[in-house]
């Protein structure tokens, strides 16, 4: 019922869905994934407006800025995420692109690697140069207890092979079977209403755990079951 293409425009998957390039699907994907936490129509406006910024070009943007191009970008903020921090992402992407083709290696360089291990090494790998202290706060990792809801998400996209086409598929590292459920408040609040979980806070241990129950429902794609999951809390409101 929600995973069809109906639901791409009011959700921050329509951001890399205004691209076709490999690198800028990733690109914005990953900016507008990040981006989302709050009210949607806002995390969508503001996700279109850096891509308008880069002249709906990220990926060029970000591997062949000028020094004029950026000052364009020193008045944008999303919630707690500047122009800063965006300055930050656009360097990152500049220096991984001049060496591989994809991000996918940022997140998953070995053959192997579980998901888990995937997030703590792009963490490690972003913040391996010098960069602001205060940027850190907008990458998550399972090495913090986090649950990593919007980086889980990403992956999700980049990852799991849709028949639909939502989601990209445009990743082979990992399989669909290996992703991790994203879960926010809203996903919590009815997985507990269904007696899926029995939690009170949404950490890294909580998102394994709603998977492994995913898992026994389809094993091969237990992260389809986010788009209902999310959908039920999040649009309509589903009563505790």
């Amino acid at each position: 019922m929600y995973n069809q293409r109906s639901f791409i425009p009011n959700d921050p998957i329509c951001i890399p869905h205004l691209f076709s390039r490999k690198q800028d699907i990733e690109i914005a994907g990953l900016l507008a994934a990040l981006f989302a936490w709050g009210n949607r129509t806002t995390i969508i406006n503001k996700s279109r407006e850096l891509m308008q910024l880069m002249d709906m070009q990220p990926f060029v943007f970000c591997t062949q800025h000028s020094p004029q191009d950026l000052k364009r970008l020193t008045k944008f903020v999303h919630r707690t995420f500047n122009a800063d921090d965006l300055l930050t992402f656009i360097e990152f992407f500049k220096n991984h692109y001049q060496q591989t083709q994809s991000l996918e290696t940022a997140f998953f360089p070995r053959n192997k690697m579980t998901v888990e291990e995937g997030l703590n090494n792009f963490k490690q790998y972003f913040f391996k140069e010098d960069h602001l202290k205060r940027t850190e706060k907008h990458i998550a990792s399972p090495q913090q207890k986090s649950a990593c809801k919007r980086l889980n998400m990403y992956l999700r996209w980049m990852v799991r092979k849709d028949k639909v086409g939502v989601d990209f598929g445009i990743w082979n590292a990992i399989k669909p079977a290996d992703l991790i459920c994203p879960v926010d408040v809203h996903v919590a609040r009815v997985a507990n209403r269904l007696g899926i979980l029995d939690c009170k806070q949404t950490d890294w241990q909580t998102a394994v755990a709603l998977t492994n129950y995913l898992s026994t429902l389809d094993p091969k794609d237990p992260v389809k079951y986010d788009f209902a999951l999310f959908s039920l809390g999040a649009m309509e409101k589903f009563a505790l």
